[in-house]
């Protein structure tokens, strides 16, 4: 590879700003906890926020002794005449996830662990199973006054055809009014009112002026924040052992970890990192949680696969097995849940292979022959591989339509569509293809039959490692009884921007056939990306300049190489304009983040005021209509109505309180922004405060979005070589394989 620059011109060194670094105030301070830098970076709308997920050591569990828990001197049957809050909430939860257990008819019993621990640790323990069997826990863990239940159990989910998206109304004018007041009243920014009446909803004025915490629940805001606002709305009868606070923390450490890919937290993480945020008592916080209906609790059996049968004690007892009490907010511990159960169900289903499902293998050779081979005969088939192994999927989804099957496949982004549909001649009829976001919505997909589920046979989901663990359940939920799922991705990018690690811990898991492709990435790109894949960061022969290095110095040269670059070299060099050349960067703050590179790129190719909030007819922008799912696109003017965009060929209204939130500029990306697209070229910058950023799937993900030419703008030394063989994907904390392995026997 080339280390020369693109460019001869003479520039000095720039002055380096001080890092934008992560606010430390923000996550969960305890060795247990990651650091800002492991967070996967956020939508093109959000900003650098707390990346706080509490993680603990696998195996370890509460401590141990004989004795039995000591109780609170309550008589076990008093108050049994009375149903109380947490008895009705428990209820309410285990008729929700009735759904789930109905097709559960061979799923074993409960694991009988725990039954020598003490304390908290065998409270939690009795909350656990109270949960499963509805029974009235013990008064040690939920002593609560009873009065009437908090809300009715909701109706039994079925994936329905949605219904045309309606424009958002937005909170009620009066809901916000009052909001407004409670806020001034506390000292806090007016303009958070929207905001805070739509997390809390129609009487979000009473709610939070009775428990002024709750404005945690609002986006951005921190701990610190919430604390003043309370202080200045409660004065004296404020204080840190407030059990209103406690439980705000909990849930907020709990969503703060699903930013950073956790689907619950090991309890003793979670309450190390209350105690960080000074809450007297963390176990009773979190007893307070659990008995709100805020998060749900669970114990996990710590065992591999293959690992021996527990032994028979001399007493005749099974030998206690290990087990880990896990802490999770409700939405993600259903989605995980009916994740499980959907895959199982596509698991166990009969794999006889039909004569239409033999004529497509036969038809196919390589690759895709054992690929249609496997889904022949299997609900469920995993898919791994590179760029180039996307011809595989692509063949098989050819092959079934024209053997007469309904088959469908769908990607992360738009831009994944149109490289599926390019790998299909001019002559050839493309079949139909579309995104994870647009079939869940209604907006693209085959349809679905009466009873809500997808009108299909075969299933493909490309760039599957970006699927998070709500998005999964969903889709596996809309399949119908007998058909195929295929799960098809490069296992080495970067997982999913939401909560989940859903295509790690299902190769994990071993329930499944599993396809590797034989086919590698062609060219000097490909054998860079593939050696960092493996952990080696190797010199390839460029002889077509299609790897080039840039050594800089600090962050202001990297900023002026990078624009140089940009607008100059590649241009010149390769053919390949502005607006087809991505910038990617670890983050958006810091002297050489997304904003000091847009701002850059912006002054040089489409200079403006910034008239319509910030942007001009023609910026390149970075679109994010939900969380985790970024478009590129550009601005095409501005109205009433709006921020006109186009995005992937779609014409886009983002309503004006909308932008701030929602659109960025777009020539810098990150690295999880720019994932599941490619572009002719890519300008890879590492600034020297980059380093502790630095992992093996971040760099594979950020090189591997070049399809022609990649520039790697350099200023950590050393820092990316030992970040390619040493720094593996951060582990987050799920429970899918322990789901799985309790349904599925292993494929082996």
């Amino acid at each position: 590879m080339s280390t020369e620059p693109e460019t001869t011109e003479d520039t000095g060194p720039g002055t380096p700003d001080t890092p934008e670094g992560p606010d430390t105030s923000e996550t969960p301070d305890t060795a247990s906890l990651p650091d800002a830098s492991d967070t996967p970076e956020r939508d093109a709308a959000a900003d650098e926020g707390p990346g706080g997920g509490a993680e603990q050591a696998e195996g370890e569990s509460p401590a141990e002794s004989d004795g039995p828990a000591e109780g609170d001197g309550t008589a076990e049957g008093e108050g049994s005449g009375d149903r109380s809050e947490a008895e009705a909430e428990l209820a309410a939860q285990r008729i929700e996830r009735e759904r789930i257990e109905r097709r559960k008819a061979e799923r074993k019993g409960p694991i009988e662990s725990g039954t020598k621990l003490s304390g908290t640790a065998a409270d939690l323990l009795a909350a656990v199973r109270a949960v499963e069997s509805g029974d009235k826990p013990l008064a040690t863990v939920f002593d609560e006054p009873a009065p009437a239940p908090r809300r009715a159990p909701e109706p039994v989910r079925r994936p329905q055809q949605p219904a045309p998206a309606a424009a958002p109304s937005g909170p009620d004018p009066e809901t916000v009014e009052s909001v407004r007041r409670v806020l001034a009243r506390g000292g806090a920014p007016e303009a958070l009112a929207p905001q805070v009446a739509a997390a809390l909803g129609e009487a979000a004025g009473d709610a939070l002026q009775d428990d002024p915490w709750q404005l945690l629940r609002t986006g951005g805001v921190r701990p610190e924040q919430a604390d003043g606002f309370a202080r200045a709305l409660l004065g004296a009868d404020c204080g840190p052992d407030d059990e209103r606070r406690g439980r705000a923390l909990t849930v907020w450490l709990l969503e703060q970890a699903a930013l950073a890919g956790h689907t619950a937290l090991e309890l003793p993480a979670l309450t190390a990192a209350l105690a960080q945020r000074a809450v007297p008592d963390p176990d009773t916080a979190v007893q307070s949680t659990l008995a709100e209906g805020e998060a749900l609790a669970f114990q996990d059996a710590l065992e591999e696969p293959g690992a021996p049968a527990p032994r028979q004690e001399e007493d005749g007892e099974e030998e206690e097995r290990p087990v880990r009490v896990l802490v999770g907010l409700e939405r993600y511990a259903l989605a995980e849940e009916s994740l499980a159960d959907g895959l199982a169900r596509l698991v166990n289903s009969p794999g006889e292979a039909a004569g239409s499902w033999e004529t497509v293998a036969a038809g196919l050779s390589g690759g895709a022959a054992e690929l249609a081979r496997a889904v022949a005969g299997h609900g469920l088939v995993l898919h791994t591989g590179g760029e180039a192994a996307r011809a595989e999927p692509a063949a098989l989804l050819g092959a079934a339509r024209a053997a007469g099957l309904r088959a469908f496949a769908v990607c992360h982004t738009p831009d994944g569509r149109r490289r599926l549909g390019a790998l299909f001649g001019e002559g050839d009829d493309v079949p139909p293809a579309g995104t994870v976001a647009g079939v869940l919505t209604g907006a693209e997909g085959p349809g679905r039959d009466a009873d809500g589920a997808l009108d299909l046979d075969l299933l493909i989901v490309l760039d599957a490692p970006q699927l998070d663990v709500e998005s999964a359940a969903m889709l596996v939920e809309s399949l119908p009884d007998g058909a195929r799922l295929v799960l098809s991705g490069d296992p080495a990018v970067l997982w999913s921007a939401g909560a989940g690690r859903v295509f790690a811990d299902l190769l994990a898991a071993r329930a499944c056939p599993q396809i590797a492709s034989r086919t590698p990435d062609p060219g000097p790109l490909g054998e860079l990306v593939s050696g960092i894949g493996v952990g080696e960061l190797n010199q390839v022969e460029a002889p077509g300049k299609e790897v080039v290095i840039v050594p800089v110095r600090d962050a202001g040269e990297a900023v002026h190489r990078t624009v140089q670059l940009v607008a100059d070299s590649v241009p010149r060099a390769f053919g390949v304009p502005p607006e087809q050349t991505v910038v990617i960067t670890p983050g958006h703050g810091g002297a050489a983040g997304t904003r000091a590179l847009n701002s850059a790129l912006k002054e040089r190719l489409n200079p403006g005021p910034g008239r319509f909030g910030g942007f001009d007819p023609g910026d390149r922008v970075a679109y994010s209509p939900a969380p985790g799912r970024t478009v590129p696109g550009r601005v095409v003017n501005a109205d009433a109505d709006g921020l006109h965009l186009q995005c992937a060929g779609a014409a886009v209204v983002v309503p004006r309180d909308r932008v701030e939130q929602r659109v960025r500029h777009g020539w810098a990306l990150t690295a999880h922004q720019a994932v599941g697209g490619r572009w002719p070229a890519a300008v890879v910058v590492l600034p020297g405060d980059a380093a502790q950023a630095l992992s093996r799937p971040w760099v594979y993900t950020a090189f591997g979005r070049a399809e022609r030419h990649l520039s790697v703008v350099h200023g950590v030394d050393q820092a990316l070589p030992k970040a390619v063989a040493e720094t593996a994907a951060k582990a987050r904390t799920t429970r899918l394989q322990t789901l799985l392995r309790a349904q599925v026997p292993a494929a082996g």
